[in-house]
């Protein structure tokens, strides 16, 4: 499972069985019952592992953003004793506004499906990575 976690939203993506691709799933509001509806999720798909996009600042630091995202990283491993792993998200918001922008969606719909399409580009760059 694929994560991109905003200020406001967490994109999900999930991959197929092969772990060859990731596919948009959905975006969770931010809120005390967003871990509920991830456990929802990684039962109903079996997950066995996150990826978590991890926001460095473009010079490769790391800033507040990424500070933040690491302590929900510990959230995450803490509720549910599965590995996350931090993934360089650099760009892949960027891209998915790319991608979506292609496909000549209106702002309003871009905004909608934003952080579930940057959770894709999260986990597909995760998944190539592993089939090298």
């Amino acid at each position: 499972m694929g994560l991109d976690f905003a200020y406001r939203t967490i994109g999900v993506a999930i991959s197929d069985p092969f772990l060859w691709t990731a596919q948009a799933l959905k975006t969770i509001k931010r809120s005390k019952n967003e871990l509920v509806e991830l456990a929802e999720i990684i039962k109903e798909y079996e997950v066995k592992e996150i990826v978590l996009g991890y926001p460095k600042n473009m010079n490769g630091t790391i800033g507040e953003r990424a500070e933040i995202t690491s302590k929900f990283r510990e959230k995450l491993i803490r509720k549910f004793s599965l590995p996350v792993i931090l993934w360089d998200e650099r760009l892949s918001t960027v891209g998915a506004e790319h991608s979506l922008l292609e496909a000549d969606l209106s702002r309003e719909k871009r905004k909608k499906v934003i952080d579930k399409m940057a959770a894709v580009f999260i986990l597909q760059g995760y998944l190539d990575r592993r089939q090298v």
